[in-house]
C-alpha cells in the first residue's frame, strides 16, 4: 500500500498538541499580510494559537494530512 499524501498548505497551518488530547490547534489567518498599518498588540495576538472546535473542519484536516503530529 503506498502512503498517502499530504496536503502541504495544511500541515504548516495545523498542529497537534502535545500531551494526552492531542488537540487540534491552527494558527490565525491574516498576520503577513499589511503589518504596517496594524498595532504592534493586533500583530502579537496573531502568534496565538487557537483550538478547532468544529468536527468539519477535524475531520476534513484528518483527510488532507494523515501524518499529522504535534511538533
Amino acid at each position: 500500500m503506498p502512503k498517502m499524501k499530504t496536503h502541504k498548505s495544511t500541515s504548516k497551518i495545523f498542529r497537534r498538541t502535545r500531551g494526552g488530547k492531542g488537540k487540534l490547534v491552527r494558527t490565525k489567518q491574516g498576520k503577513s499580510h499589511f503589518r504596517r498599518r496594524k498595532s504592534k498588540r493586533a500583530k502579537r495576538l496573531f502568534d496565538e494559537m487557537v483550538v478547532v472546535e468544529d468536527a468539519g473542519v477535524r475531520k476534513r484536516v484528518r483527510r488532507l494530512a494523515p501524518y499529522l503530529r504535534g511538533k
